[in-house]
């Protein structure tokens, strides 16, 4: 009874967790954010997760394909690794510099309308009725939160800094997203997290040197240990463990109803960050929120197959 138990439960419990490393991640990103020089500090974060996934790649055999990639293959990872990696994390640090962590995990909710948006437009993929009009509601909410609830506003570009480094990591997922459909298809997700994280790694390096110098990185080591815990919870549990519930919750129960946790992930960063930030809730962000992460939600019932 408690095998089968585990068997029904415990792909959903792991997609859970899942949810809430992501949705607490931007409350430790916000941590990082003010205590370390963002290039440096998604530098250090990426090569603690290398740590532990390329062990983890190893043990289950990925390493063998490498050696038979195609030069295609390789240039499809370093085009990943430069967008959904390298591109994402410095906005995503930088962004949390000037944006509240809760405000910011709202405004991601951009991701799947704009990805899908392009993939009508680049793939001829099909939209429905629940789908569009998933997409007009989580635009909707996007735009009244990062318009503070007065959307006129972004007509006349009194868009915050932040926002606008914040909708650069939309655009570096959307891109990452795209760009694995062309140019990653045939390899496990594992191997691609693996192998994009170290390249990204090794970029955020190069580009923390060049931008912030030697003392960027010696700013980030020696920085304080709520920042460092921050960081180990950022590159271990929010990357390596989160990624390997994820993987295991898509191959228990497919993309479709792994996909659905995802439309928690915002609001439960609107919570933590409330809770261990102090951050407040204003109604523009209730309302927003509610609407993109509702949007969200209809959108993934109306990908879901007849």
């Amino acid at each position: 009874m408690r095998e089968n138990k585990q068997a029904v439960f415990g792909p959903h419990l792991r997609l859970l967790g899942m949810a809430v490393l992501w949705g607490a991640s931007w409350p430790a990103g916000r941590v990082i954010a003010q205590n370390m020089p963002p290039l440096a500090g998604a530098c250090l974060r990426f090569v603690l997760a290398a740590l532990v996934l390329l062990p983890w790649m190893y043990y289950a055999g990925g390493f063998a394909q490498l050696r038979q990639w195609s030069a295609q293959r390789w240039l499809g990872m370093v085009a990943a690794g430069a967008t959904g990696v390298f591109g994402y994390a410095a906005f995503f640090l930088s962004g949390l510099q000037y944006l509240p962590a809760g405000k910011a995990a709202l405004v991601i909710t951009l991701n799947p309308v704009v990805t899908l948006l392009l993939a009508v437009w680049i793939f001829k993929e099909r939209l429905n009725r629940t789908i569009a009009l998933g997409m007009l509601l989580a635009a909707a909410g996007a735009v009244v939160v990062i318009s503070h609830g007065r959307p006129q506003d972004i007509l006349h570009g009194s868009v915050g800094l932040g926002e606008l480094l914040i909708l650069g990591c939309v655009a570096c997922w959307v891109a990452y997203t795209l760009l694995g459909r062309v140019m990653l298809t045939g390899v496990d997700a594992l191997t691609t997290t693996a192998v994009t994280s170290t390249i990204g790694a090794v970029l955020l390096l190069v580009a923390s040197l060049v931008v912030e110098g030697p003392a960027g990185l010696q700013a980030a080591v020696h920085s304080n240990g709520t920042a460092w815990g921050a960081l180990l919870f950022l590159s271990w549990g929010a990357t390596a463990l989160a990624y390997a519930w994820y993987f295991d919750g898509v191959k228990a129960l497919g993309a479709g109803a792994a996909s659905g946790y995802i439309t928690l992930v915002p609001v439960i960063g609107v919570v933590i960050s409330a809770l261990l930030l102090g951050e407040s809730v204003d109604a523009s962000m209730l309302v927003g929120g509610a609407m993109a992460v509702a949007g969200t939600a209809v959108m993934n019932w109306g990908r879901r197959p007849a």
